[in-house]
């Protein structure tokens, strides 16, 4: 068993349920209160690529802890790194899209979703 993965395993699975439960309540706040097509079209794209990030969460988490608790043999090493690389993706995204739409109300601490893909995205490279 492979630790380093079994608790990225772990926090991504938490981060699942945190994005459906908490982030969609929270998202669909975001509904607009006017029958504003525009809008209302804007917000249920946002919605449906809200979930789809919910279903990458699932899959990936499914993947780790199959890594952690199958013997996959070559394959582990380049996976686990693969998946490396996913988070460090995901939190140089987060960085660059919050300092790209530079708004003074919310900064890289009040949103700091970026710090727990990076480190997941490091407990995987040691786990590698």
């Amino acid at each position: 068993m492979n630790i380093w993965v079994l608790c990225v395993a772990c926090i991504t699975l938490i981060a699942f349920f945190a994005h459906v439960i908490v982030g969609t309540k929270e998202t669909a706040t975001l509904a607009p209160r006017t029958a504003d097509e525009k809008r209302t079209t804007n917000w249920v794209q946002a919605m449906c690529v809200f979930q789809m990030l919910s279903v990458d969460l699932l899959v990936v988490a499914v993947t780790l802890f199959a890594i952690a608790f199958i013997d996959i043999g070559p394959l582990e090493r380049p996976a686990t790194l693969l998946l490396s690389l996913l988070f460090f993706i995901w939190g140089l995204v987060w960085v660059v899209q919050m300092k790209w739409l530079n708004r003074p109300a919310v900064t890289l601490w009040r949103l700091p979703h970026w710090v727990v893909w990076f480190f997941c995205s490091a407990l995987l490279y040691l786990g590698g």
